[in-house]
C-alpha cells in the first residue's frame, strides 16, 4: 500500500489540498469509514461508532499513515477533537484543523436533490471533500427526506427510493459548509423526512427535536443497521 495522507470529517480544504500535494503519490483515506480493521481497544464500548472508526483504522494502518488532516472544529465534534489529541498523544502526525467560517456562498446541492440512488448520492458528497465531481445529474422531484449524516451501515440507504433529497450535515458538506449550523437545520416542511444519527452522537438531540418539529422519523443506530430500524424506516417512508 502506498504512503496514506488521512483525513476525517470536513478539514480545511487548503490544508488537506496542499498534504496531498506534498504527497503526489499517497493513497488518500476517509478514517470515518469503517473498513472492517480490528477493533484497538482504546475506544470504551458505548462511543460513536464514526469516532471508534476513526481510532480502529488509524491504528491498524499506523504504518502506512504519513499525516493525518483532522477536523476538531464545529464542522465535526468535541468527540473528533478528542481523537486528534489521542493519536498525537500515541505519535502520529496529526494536522488540526478548523473549517468553521466562510467567506463564500453556500454551493449548490446539486448531487443532494438529483435522482441518483442515496447511497451514491452520499458517497459522492464525501468524495468531494478531497476531489471535484464534473457530473451532470438530473434533478428529482423529492418523495422523502433524508437528514444526518453518512451513517456507519450504508445498508441503511438502500431503504430509501432514488427521489430522496439529502438534508443535514452531508448537504452541508456538499454546500462546502460544513459548520452552517442554519443549513443543517434546513428541511422540506412538507417532504415526509427521515432523521438519523448516529448513536451516542451529539447530533441526536437536533435530529430528535426536528423530527418533533417536522413530523418526521427520528433514528439512530449504533453499528449496523438492525431489522426493527428497516422496519420503522419502510413504514415511515411507504404510509407517508
Amino acid at each position: 500500500m502506498k504512503n496514506i495522507v488521512a483525513f476525517w470529517g470536513y478539514p480545511d480544504p487548503e490544508i488537506l489540498k496542499n498534504e496531498i500535494a506534498k504527497n503526489p503519490n499517497c493513497e488518500i483515506i476517509d478514517l470515518d469509514v469503517d473498513y472492517g480493521y480490528p477493533i484497538s481497544g482504546v475506544m470504551c464500548e458505548a462511543y460513536c461508532k464514526i469516532i471508534a472508526n476513526i481510532m480502529n483504522n488509524a491504528i491498524f494502518l499506523r504504518d502506512k499513515i504519513k499525516v493525518i488532516v483532522a477536523s476538531i472544529g464545529k464542522e465535526k465534534c468535541d468527540s473528533g477533537h478528542i481523537a486528534a489529541i489521542l493519536l498525537k498523544d500515541m505519535g502520529f502526525n496529526v494536522i488540526e484543523t478548523k473549517y468553521e467560517t466562510y467567506s463564500h456562498k453556500a454551493s449548490p446541492t446539486v448531487i443532494s436533490e438529483s435522482n441518483l440512488p442515496l447511497k451514491d448520492k452520499i458517497d459522492l458528497i464525501m468524495q468531494g471533500v478531497y476531489k471535484k465531481n464534473n457530473l451532470t445529474l438530473t434533478p428529482a422531484v423529492p418523495e422523502v427526506g433524508f437528514w444526518g449524516v453518512p451513517p456507519n451501515d450504508f445498508e441503511l440507504l438502500e431503504l430509501f427510493p432514488d427521489s430522496t433529497h439529502v438534508f443535514g450535515w452531508t448537504r452541508c458538506v456538499e454546500a462546502n459548509r460544513p459548520a452552517d449550523l442554519e443549513l443543517e437545520m434546513m428541511v422540506n416542511p412538507n417532504l415526509p423526512t427521515v432523521f438519523f444519527t448516529q448513536t451516542f452522537c451529539a447530533k441526536m438531540q437536533l435530529a430528535k427535536y426536528l423530527a418533533d418539529k417536522y413530523n418526521g422519523l427520528f433514528i439512530d443506530v449504533d453499528d449496523k443497521v438492525n431489522k426493527s430500524a428497516k422496519a420503522k424506516i419502510e413504514a415511515f417512508i411507504k404510509l407517508r
